[in-house]
């Protein structure tokens, strides 16, 4: 027979589990502007789920998903449950900060301390930023500004609320986490709206995405099963619209264009997508992409500056050949390969006899920095291969080179010659004896014509380069597997009249530029020798 709980097991209960508190004790705003109990969302459970097992978690921040009200509870709660909890929630702006105080003061006020009047921790002191309860523990709310964070104090929790939009991202992180209890009850979360590409925060993001940072990822998407009740108004007035602009039909699977079926197996419903053909009446595709993203990269992308167009680069990064299988391709490879297959070289389709192969090559001095890359297209315009690594020095790179050249039937390979391309170059020629190599007409200063090994980079010639890559790209002249390459293109910008990846310590775009030489080799159309294979 099951023992009847008494009311103190009961309160004791409410008060060892967060979601239980939340239901129970905890009272906010609603979007009918009407004071509810906090029922937890499905965002919300799920960033407590990541909460319960990790301590440093850093979110992509849903427009309206309710995720700085959760945190503000969470605060709440640990400072009520545990004595001498000191708790930091750092925001990029004073209205921001004011605002989140102002919603940490309500919850708190709103406590149910009349009916349980010896449950919750009485306020000993409370002033403009800060509540200070008589077991010890504190919630406290600044502005990140451009000091370090948390310095001279020890933390149990910290929040950075906003952190993409912090001047001093880095310096501010690595000040935060140094101030963080060593503890393992101790935690650090971000949640953010993305801020372009380029910053810390994108950094720390897409690393965690692919799972190379002690943080855990989470991202939710506008499709996120949140939305069908936040955004239900919305989609009322969406669907409304659809069938009144379609004798009265809703949306079909069998009318999706190629993209909604791409989301509506990722998992929107078909009154998300009635949704989002209604937003796309008022705005472009990149800005809902930006405003309202399916995926982690749509948040990040700034149009602006964009060369590629992003919507085809990220459709194109929807639908990707995944590389091949390295117990399939080893064997076909020299052992030199060996050691790369699906850790920087990664191979899409193996050669195929009589087929005539082209590829770009980009040269770094192989110290840590710029990659060393290979881009390699079918005489079709398809990518059968991709090579990169920043550790490779010129005389291993040239090995490489010459054994993937040679495997895909004496590949006609377009060098950049700048920097270390040009010792690149006379390996290959002299060591390697390969002879299908681009040759670029030059004229020297007595304006005599010469052929110079090799691709020389220059702002016009970059100018031309570039354009005439985009052009294959976005007219599907050639179709791109390489999804390291598709990223770096979105980050490729053309600023001051100058084209690049947008300034970042890890930012690259040694694809883009060895994919674009492999361009120009199918365009100039030449062949030096008899056809391998």
């Amino acid at each position: 027979m099951t023992t009847k709980m008494t009311k103190q097991q009961k309160l004791k209960m409410i008060m060892d589990d967060f979601t239980l508190f939340a239901k129970n004790f905890v009272y906010i705003i609603d979007n009918n502007n009407e004071k509810v109990k906090l029922e937890l969302n499905t965002a919300q459970l799920e960033l407590n789920n990541l909460m319960n097992k990790n301590r440093f978690v850093i979110v992509s921040k849903a427009r309206q998903g309710g995720i700085s009200t959760y945190t503000l509870a969470k605060a709440l709660w640990r400072a009520l449950k545990n004595e001498n909890e000191n708790i930091i929630i750092v925001s990029y702006k004073l209205d921001s900060s004011k605002a989140l105080f102002e919603k940490l003061k309500t919850m708190q006020e709103w406590l149910p301390r009349d009916k349980y009047p010896d449950l919750f921790p009485k306020v000993r002191r409370e002033n403009r930023d800060e509540i200070f309860f008589n077991n010890g523990s504190r919630i406290s709310c600044i502005v990140a500004g451009n000091k370090s964070i948390g310095r001279g104090s020890t933390y149990s929790y910290i929040h950075l609320s906003e952190f993409a939009f912090y001047s001093k991202q880095d310096m501010q992180l690595l000040s935060a986490e140094q101030s963080l209890m060593k503890g393992d009850i101790s935690q650090l979360t971000i949640e953010t709206t993305s801020n372009g590409i380029g910053n810390k925060y994108y950094e720390l993001f897409m690393s965690a995405w692919k799972g190379n940072s002690k943080y855990k990822a989470m991202f939710i998407p506008f499709y996120h099963d949140l939305y069908k009740k936040q955004f239900k108004n919305d989609h009322d007035e969406a669907e409304k619209w659809y069938k009144e602009d379609n004798k009265g039909k809703r949306l079909s699977v069998a009318e999706l264009e190629p993209e909604e079926k791409m989301l509506h197996k990722s998992g929107a419903n078909l009154r998300f997508l009635m949704w989002r053909r209604y937003k796309l009446l008022d705005m472009d595709l990149q800005d809902f992409q930006q405003e309202y993203p399916s995926n982690p990269m749509e948040s990040f992308i700034s149009t602006g500056l964009s060369v590629f167009d992003q919507s085809k680069v990220l459709e194109r990064i929807n639908y990707l050949l995944p590389p091949m299988e390295k117990a399939t391709v080893q064997p076909e490879l020299d052992v030199i390969l060996h050691k790369y297959v699906n850790r920087g070289l990664y191979i899409y389709h193996l050669p195929k006899r009589g087929m005539k192969y082209y590829g770009g090559v980009d040269t770094s001095a192989g110290g840590g920095g710029d990659d060393s890359t290979i881009s390699l297209f079918d005489s079709d315009g398809q990518q059968v291969l991709s090579f990169y690594n920043n550790k490779v020095p010129v005389y291993l790179f040239a090995e490489i080179v010459n054994e993937i050249g040679r495997l895909y039937n004496y590949a006609f390979l377009c060098v950049e010659r700048n920097s270390y391309g040009s010792p690149l170059l006379e390996r290959l020629r002299r060591d390697y004896n390969y002879m299908n190599l681009y040759k670029q007409k030059m004229f020297d200063q007595k304006g005599k014509k010469k052929m110079q090994l090799g691709f020389m980079t220059t702002v016009a010639s970059k100018s031309v380069l570039i354009s005439d890559f985009k052009e294959q790209f976005e007219r599907g002249l050639i179709n791109i597997e390489c999804k390291e390459t598709l990223q770096q293109m979105q980050i490729f910008q053309e600023s001051d009249g100058k084209m690049g990846n947008k300034k970042g310590e890890k930012n690259h775009d040694d694809l883009v530029i060895s994919s674009a030489l492999a361009v120009q080799g199918i365009k100039v159309g030449k062949w030096y020798v008899d056809i391998a294979g």
